[in-house]
């Protein structure tokens, strides 16, 4: 290992395996050097495939070690917020997992540690760094959709009953979806929009399996009033069956977006615009889907290779230039912020102000 280069420690090596790949990147400035795991299984497995040197079944081993400077947290959502105050307490920066945490509560109490810390907070909020949904914010930022108007995004799983075979956690705590799911969509819409003022929200139970507990929403739909003014509407959909043609298709992506301005429409894989502002001619733009395949391979995680390496390829600029992660602590917290409004207008029936004053 190279001792100039930034250590990073990775605990929950599911969706945490892909951070390993790093370990595959000569030119890269930061190296995983620990690991940690309950399976031991998939910790040795881990270990010798990406040479990590060390390897523990406890994570307070692995935020101890004076040769880790970020520990990444990708552990079951409720298992989060005691990891952040721990890796804060000793020192680290930090890159955990969407949702960052699990209640309005958690995430004002991370926020006031990591002001504390002066640490570096990054929450892999894995669509912001996706190539065609960048392309796509890209395309917005240009100005050629124009005035937005309204917008809607969605978070569709189908077939939960897979990932429950794959972690049982899942319907055993059980993880509450209108963080765990909805995060993806409510980040998405504010990477675009900003602060959210206003929600309303229904939520429905999800019998097509039922592991779920029934008092529990893994299928929700909220409208959205942001403080700019556009308005947009939510769907999480993960007790579902999956729609037709799969997760990547153009009839119902799992990561759904759609942004419609006065000059022009964003639909997840495309656009269309009018060339000048006199509406004489239009363009079409369709995004990338080269890494859908390579980022779900279908093998035992089929994660976001690619959107890690990029986000640790951010945190390794913030830790040099002293700069702040776009999803920061703060961003993380005003989305989870967003889906406790959510929660709480669907427990009460009315729409719900949310917080922002983090």
């Amino acid at each position: 290992m190279d001792s100039s280069k930034i250590g990073i420690g990775v605990i929950g090596l599911f969706m945490g395996k892909n951070l390993l790949y790093i370990n595959r990147h000569e030119t890269a400035g930061s190296e995983v050097r620990a690991v940690c795991d309950v399976d031991p299984e998939r910790l040795k497995a881990n270990q010798e495939e990406f040479r990590v040197p060390f390897a523990t079944t406890d994570y307070r081993e692995l935020i101890a070690r004076s040769d880790i400077d970020v520990v990444g947290i990708f552990t079951p959502d409720h298992l989060h917020i005691q990891m952040i105050r721990e890796a804060l307490e000793a020192g680290k920066h930090i890159i955990c997992t969407k949702p960052m945490v699990n209640s309005l509560a958690e995430a004002r109490e991370t926020c006031e540690l990591v002001k504390r810390s002066g640490r570096k907070f990054l929450v892999g909020q894995t669509r912001r760094y996706v190539r065609h949904h960048m392309e796509a914010k890209a395309l917005f930022d240009s100005g050629k959709i124009g005035l937005p108007l309204m917008a809607e995004a969605s978070y569709v799983h189908g077939d939960i009953w897979k990932v429950f075979d794959r972690g049982a956690w899942r319907y055993e705590v059980p993880q509450n979806m209108l963080y765990g799911a909805m995060c993806h969509p409510v980040d998405h819409l504010r990477w675009y929009f900003g602060d959210v003022d206003e929600v309303f929200a229904y939520g429905c139970p999800g019998p097509i399996d039922p592991r779920y507990p029934q008092d529990q929403f893994p299928n929700a739909m909220a409208n959205l009033k942001f403080k700019n003014g556009v308005i947009a509407r939510l769907l999480q959909a993960t007790g579902v069956v999956e729609p037709p043609y799969g997760s990547e298709s153009d009839v119902m992506p799992m990561e759904g977006v759609s942004i419609f301005g006065t000059r022009g429409t964003i639909a997840n894989y495309h656009a269309r615009y009018f060339e000048d502002n006199f509406r004489g001619t239009y363009r079409v733009v369709d995004f990338s889907k080269s890494e859908a395949t390579a980022d779900f391979d279908g093998k035992e995680y089929s994660g976001h290779a690619a959107s890690v390496l990029r986000y640790i390829r951010e945190m390794e600029q913030c830790i040099w230039n002293d700069t702040r992660p776009q999803v920061d602590e703060v961003e993380g917290a005003k989305c989870i912020a967003v889906c406790s409004a959510i929660e709480e207008s669907i427990a009460a029936g009315k729409p719900v102000k949310v917080f922002n004053d983090f």
